[in-house]
């Protein structure tokens, strides 16, 4: 294996979304040269990396013959070709995270099944070949119904309430799952290496837009009692482990209405609740994740300050080349930072950036938040 910071050593990345750009803020700073695969020319990183290659990120040619031009390759986004993987694996090249976590966490199905056969603290669920299979009758209301593959953001889950609700549900593989009472949506990152060095960020809090189902803030510390945290980050680090993960696990979890903690779902990768630790934390997710995929000492995960993230989305009622209006007004705010992400066209309730607030009050902070949210505009021309 070559040194991670000898002049030939090639870090691929299959993505080049949001996450990967500021990965690669992080891989600067180590010189690290960085080649990216996307379907799009216009995607973030594709200016902005030493190398960039267009494909499709689940075509087993693309993603194969990609793989073989790097020393060590990560991803960006879990929605990847794995057979291809499978074979790189095979032929001596690095994988983080490994085909076999990603097989499991593509499909929510299986996923749910990984927890249940680990002991992991999950909702209730059944699974279906597709969804006309269910049979509605025997469908206990409220349910929750995911497709088990592609979802993001709020796309591919939706709460039943009545029978009336399946009628527009695309006929796809699924699952039903209970519907939790719950206090509080929680998430914990986790980091790990290959020598099985692991640690966890502070217990963050998400607040969730009501109609397009997609985090709207993240808040940390969360504000909850620290016996809850603790048995949060405990279950998270169970989640971890039992998959054998190396890099960056986001483990997102509720807080029922009897202060248990059970799991929702998880992400192989740097993640939204995270975003906040770019100001906030003494090491960013983003360079904790290339610590973790190269197999370094992990950095250290306490926050400096009291941090939250705001997402920027386009509006509703937008769509087309995009315009953002009043970021001047927030600058004038203090510990403000806002991250625009790069893409060209906005469309509504599509992430197009954030904003970290920063404080040594969680309250205030949050009320910065609410500030910040009412004044940025995503918009188009």
């Amino acid at each position: 294996m070559k040194n991670y910071f000898s002049s030939d050593f090639k870090l691929g990345v299959l993505g080049g979304g949001q996450l990967g750009k500021m990965l690669l803020s992080e891989t600067q700073k180590y010189d690290i040269y960085t080649v990216i695969l996307d379907n799009s020319i216009l995607a973030p990183c594709a200016q902005i990396c030493n190398e960039f290659h267009l494909g499709d990120l689940m075509n087993y040619d693309d993603v194969y013959n990609f793989g073989k031009k790097v020393d060590l390759l990560t991803i960006e986004i879990e929605h990847v070709n794995v057979s291809a993987l499978e074979a790189l694996e095979k032929e001596g090249v690095k994988v983080f995270p490994s085909s076999k976590t990603l097989k499991i966490i593509q499909n929510k199905g299986v996923q749910k099944q990984f927890f249940i056969d680990h002991n992991i603290p999950t909702a209730k669920f059944k699974r279906f070949a597709k969804t006309s299979d269910i049979d509605i009758s025997k469908i206990e209301f409220p349910v929750v119904w995911k497709s088990t593959q592609f979802g993001y953001d709020g796309n591919g889950v939706k709460i039943l309430r009545s029978e009336k609700d399946f009628l527009n549900l695309p006929n796809t593989e699924c699952i039903t799952e209970e519907l939790i009472p719950f206090k509080n949506e929680l998430a914990v990152i986790v980091a790990r290496n290959s020598n099985g060095e692991i640690k966890t960020y502070p217990v963050v809090e998400m607040e969730f837009h009501p109609e397009a189902n997609q985090v709207e803030y993240v808040i940390c510390p969360a504000r909850i009692k620290e016996e809850i945290s603790q048995k949060a980050q405990k279950v998270a680090l169970k989640v971890a482990n039992s998959f054998q993960h190396v890099g960056l696990l986001a483990v997102e979890l509720f807080q029922t209405t009897d202060d248990e903690i059970i799991v929702n779902e998880v992400a192989p990768r740097t993640h939204n609740s995270g975003h906040h630790s770019i100001e906030a934390s003494y090491t960013s997710q983003f360079e904790q994740h290339l610590r973790s995929v190269l197999n370094l000492p992990l950095g250290n995960t306490e926050s400096k300050v009291a941090g939250i993230m705001v997402n920027l989305v386009g509006e509703e009622g937008f769509q087309g080349d995009v315009v953002y209006e009043n970021i001047e007004e927030i600058l004038k705010i203090d510990g403000v930072t806002p991250h625009i992400y790069g893409k060209k066209q906005t469309r509504p309730f599509r992430k197009m950036g954030h904003v970290t607030i920063v404080n040594e009050d969680i309250n205030k902070a949050r009320e910065i938040a609410e500030k910040v949210k009412k004044t940025i505009r995503v918009i188009s021309k």
